[in-house]
């Protein structure tokens, strides 16, 4: 009895003494980060002034892996045209866990007077990619400096095309997560502070492209055309009666047109229209029958005004870039965090940036993110990193041509990437062993 007391203190002791070493570690991994602040500030701004669409990122992708060869971090290339793994090989053995960055831009017109602006016109980092693939750059300098602790294997994932393009689900599909039990990804935001709502966080999402073909004609006799014009107008407003009328209150959903084309001049009646939009879900019944709804509503309105619908679901349609590459774009499913990989990252989150600057409540943002594709197979965690600093005018939303970012939280991002991974491993690894 007295030695199954000793070693049950012994077991508690040890569990402790863990448990306040990694909580060190923890708070000594940010100011590492922090020493390396300069350097993860200068990488954001080299990005940000490349700013490349879907599948172009040649560019980022080569600073990337520039990157990588200075730190010594091997890595494999391509995935998925210009996406990039990197290999963090600890020298002690252990299980593997993933980090994911994703690295492209959007087609805007930067509005903000900055020093690295982007040189590349109608191209902007307007949703904070640049950030994302500096602050795992950072985390990669930090990992690679603790390799000799390093219990198991980090892949770093440098994603393209996540603003359309579904890079997520072509770099899973060729294998780049490889054997991880797990990954882990940060998105910065203007919004919020440190969150990781456990559940769903972020929509499925869809788009759908008509065109209404009606007979076209003079505009002083529509007697003698049909009018798609009218029948688009009368679509567009049925198409609204999906959320408030098909779905349960209790069920978010958007159905949103954003395009309406149709017509060259005053006094012609044309003869078809083209109309565009997306439509959005939490949950993947609710995405299919909002989808259901609007071939419905679409079809049967056009015929109400003798006309004939045509329904593009873009779903694998097969598009070009303009470096002459071929893809194939997808919806997005929902973005779920596992309830486990949550609670460990938040704990971890906690010992990074202190308790009460983490939330786990966040309410869920209809927006969509290709990240959903790795959380379909493994467990994950998506977290928002907030960075609004009014007095900076870092305030802009995500996709403004006035997002700024506040540099300031970009060490803060790479502490949590090196610490979701180290933490990861020593207790997956501590697991193994006591089984």
């Amino acid at each position: 009895m007295n030695t199954y007391k000793f070693l049950s203190f012994l077991a508690l002791l040890l569990f402790f003494i863990f448990t306040f070493a990694f909580t060190a570690s923890a708070h000594s991994l940010l100011l590492e980060a922090q020493r390396h602040e300069d350097w993860i500030v200068s990488l954001r701004r080299e990005f940000h002034k490349i700013p490349e669409l879907a599948f172009e990122e040649v560019k980022t992708s080569a600073l990337v892996r520039k990157t990588l060869d200075e730190l010594q971090i091997p890595y494999t290339y391509p995935w998925a045209i210009t996406g990039v793994v990197g290999i963090i090989e600890g020298h002690l053995p252990g299980p593997t866990v993933a980090l994911r960055a994703d690295f492209d831009a959007l087609p805007i017109d930067e509005q903000v007077d900055i020093p690295f602006k982007s040189i590349h016109p109608g191209r902007m980092h307007a949703c904070g990619h640049d950030a994302h693939a500096s602050m795992l750059l950072g985390a990669a300098r930090i990992l690679k400096d603790h390799q000799t602790s390093l219990r198991g294997t980090v892949r770093l994932l440098f994603q393209p095309a996540e603003e359309g393009g579904a890079g997520g689900k072509r770099m899973f599909e060729e294998g780049a997560l490889g054997d991880s039990g797990s990954i882990f990804g940060l998105h910065i935001t203007p919004g919020l502070g440190r969150a990781l709502p456990s559940g769903t966080l972020m929509a499925a999402t869809g788009r759908f492209e008509v065109t209404i073909h009606g007979a076209g004609g003079h505009a002083a006799k529509p007697d003698d055309t049909i009018d798609p014009v009218v029948a688009g107008s009368a679509v567009v407003m049925a198409l609204q009666t999906i959320v408030a009328r098909q779905l349960s209150p209790l069920e978010a959903g958007v159905v949103s047109v954003t395009q309406f084309h149709g017509g060259t001049t005053n006094n012609v009646i044309p003869h078809e229209v083209f109309l565009g939009g997306t439509f959005r879900s939490l949950t993947q019944p609710g995405w299919d029958r909002i989808k259901q709804e609007i071939r419905r509503i679409i079809v049967a309105t056009a015929a109400a005004y003798n006309c004939n619908a045509t329904i593009d679901f873009m779903e694998g349609v097969l598009m070009k870039t303009s470096l002459g590459e071929d893809y194939a774009d997808f919806p997005y499913p929902a973005t779920s965090n596992d309830p486990v990989a949550t609670a460990f990252a938040a704990r971890v989150a906690e010992e990074v940036v202190g308790i009460g600057n983490v939330s786990t409540s966040a309410v869920p943002t209809m927006g969509g993110e290709d990240f959903s594709f790795y959380a379909q197979a493994i467990p994950a965690c998506f977290l928002f990193l907030g960075h609004r600093n009014e007095e900076k005018g870092c305030t802009a939303p995500n996709h403004s041509p006035h997002f700024k970012v506040d540099e300031d939280v970009l060490h803060i991002g790479s502490a949590l990437h090196a610490s979701f991974a180290m933490q990861w491993l020593h207790e997956q690894s501590t697991k193994h062993q006591e089984l």
